[in-house]
């Protein structure tokens, strides 16, 4: 199981730092300049192979990737085929097109899914534009800590088949039956995945105002699709609405207004694993949510990401001349490092959280 999540985070952050590298590899082309090297991972190589002027490598850090592009530097202005010597203009657009392309990816996700159909909450829809509407269910949405349902195990994308013999067709049905059997055992018939299981839970008589008596969210959700049309609106739509919802976030988080919670690269593969065992459909919505989450993170002005790299621009676009190269290498240097740093912190606190070492521990009694 741990292999496979690994496997599975590999490939996913393979693919979303493969098209965002991939849009400055295109639009650097576009306007003629030459890339030297296409590198998905850091290096150093594992293997690689050369196509015309652009070898395509392969690199044993799976933490990113990179387009090398010459005169990125700011060297070779004279060469007409130096990023260096291209407008303000061009530069701007080869440095946004990979965050760009990250946006488009989860356009065209959303719209897969719409189209193809998945599990959707219905609850004051209008689903009058919907091809077709099946598959009715209920659904945990949030599992509280502490709670009845935590303590025997339900997770969030568990599906509520039966309570007792009863069928749950609607929230009120598993509502009602809570009701009725406070403080006693009662047994959930669940699906998780391609699983059928069984938990025996008892709902409390008394609980926290909001909590409920398991201690669980539910939402009425069916598998609905839309014409080709409509699930590219919708696809739009959704990733407009993520994006907007994402830097509210942000902006809430700098401000002080809620707390941070940063999740590195082993929180996003144990989310990646959670993500796989919902099926395929949920492993293409966690891309593509991700992959907006990375469009926003390199727009930020922050040195060392492609929105600092454009800061840079405009700032040489307000004072009519380039900042001197070695002040842009010294704060993308800087910056890097911060990241980097920032990095290190994230991982040792996933594995505080995830409790690795605890586990490491046990494997030898």
């Amino acid at each position: 199981m741990i292999l496979t999540t690994i496997i599975i985070f590999l490939l996913v952050l393979g693919v979303i730092v493969f098209i965002h590298e991939l849009g400055h590899f295109l639009m650097a082309k576009f306007y003629g300049v030459k890339v030297e090297e296409f590198g998905i991972g850091f290096p150093p190589k594992i293997f690689g192979f050369k196509k015309g002027e652009t070898e395509y490598t392969l690199n044993w850090i799976p933490l990113g990737g990179f387009v090398k592009i010459v005169g990125e530097d700011g060297e070779d202005k004279n060469d007409p085929r130096s990023f260096a010597s291209k407008s303000i203009g061009k530069r701007f657009q080869i440095i946004s097109a990979g965050v760009i392309m990250n946006f488009f990816m989860a356009f065209v996700i959303f719209s897969f899914i719409f189209m193809a159909g998945s599990p959707m909450n219905i609850e004051g829809e209008d689903l009058s534009t919907a091809k077709s509407v099946g598959n009715v269910q209920v659904r945990i949405t949030n599992v509280l800590e502490g709670t009845p349902a935590a303590d025997v195990g339900l997770e969030i994308g568990d599906t509520v088949l039966k309570a007792g013999d009863y069928e749950i067709n609607e929230i009120e049905d598993l509502q009602n039956y809570t009701k009725q059997n406070l403080g006693e055992n009662i047994i959930l018939t669940i699906s998780r995945g391609e699983e059928i299981i069984e938990k025996e839970i008892v709902p409390r008589k008394e609980y926290a105002e909001g909590e409920g008596a398991m201690g669980v969210s539910l939402v009425k959700t069916a598998v609905v699709k839309f014409s080709p049309l409509e699930a590219i609106k919708r696809g739009f739509e959704w990733t407009a609405f993520l994006t907007v919802y994402i830097i509210k976030a942000f902006v809430a988080i700098i401000t002080g207004q809620v707390a941070v919670e940063v999740s590195g690269p082993i929180g996003i593969a144990a989310k990646t694993g959670q993500a796989a065992s919902l099926g395929f459909i949920a492993i293409l919505n966690f891309i593509a949510l991700i992959s907006v989450n990375l469009a926003i993170i390199n727009a930020l002005p922050f040195p060392a990401l492609d929105g600092g790299r454009l800061l840079f621009l405009i700032i040489e676009k307000i004072k009519g001349s380039p900042i001197k190269q070695e002040w842009e290498a010294k704060a993308n240097n800087f910056g890097f490092l911060l990241l980097m740093g920032l990095m290190v912190v994230v991982t040792f606190q996933d594995l505080w959280e995830l409790d690795v070492w605890g586990k490491f521990v046990g494997l030898f009694g």
